[in-house]
Parts: structure tokens; sequence; C-alpha cells
């Protein structure tokens, strides 16, 4: 279990979800001018409730959404 502490470190931004707790991310870039951002939201406990990946074109469009938690559903392409 991740503390509020440590997911304030491991994620450079955050958003708060009155009364209902957090979503932290942070960006990646990748080789091929592509970037994916990694998204956790958690309860007011810090608990997390999802946990996906967002992929980024380099044009910087969403092109795809790999859900992770609480269920895998593998990618899925986004349009």
């Amino acid at each position: 279990m991740s503390t509020r502490e440590q997911n304030e470190r491991k994620f450079s931004h955050w958003l708060n979800l009155f009364p209902v707790g957090r979503r932290y991310w942070r960006d990646v870039n990748g080789r091929h001018g592509w970037s994916a951002r990694y998204i956790k939201e958690v309860d007011a406990n810090e608990q997390t409730t999802r946990f996906y990946q967002e992929i980024y074109n380099a044009q910087d469009q969403l092109v795809e959404i790999h859900e992770k938690f609480p269920i895998d559903k593998g990618h899925q392409k986004v349009g």
C-alpha cells in the first residue's frame, strides 16, 4: 500500500478529486517521439481504485489506453 507521500514522490502531478480521492500522473517520453502518461486513481484512504496508461503519438494525440488495474484489459485503440 502506498502512502500519500510515496505517491507524491513517484508521480510528478496530482489532482484532488474531493471527496473521493486523488488522481496522480507522470509523463514518460519514448524513443521515437511517442510518450506515455501513467495515471493512478486512489480513494480517500490512498487505496488504488484504477491504474492505466495513455499512449500518445508524435503529434501528441491519444492513440491507446491500457487499463492495468483493477482488471488488465490490454491495449485498446482510441478513435
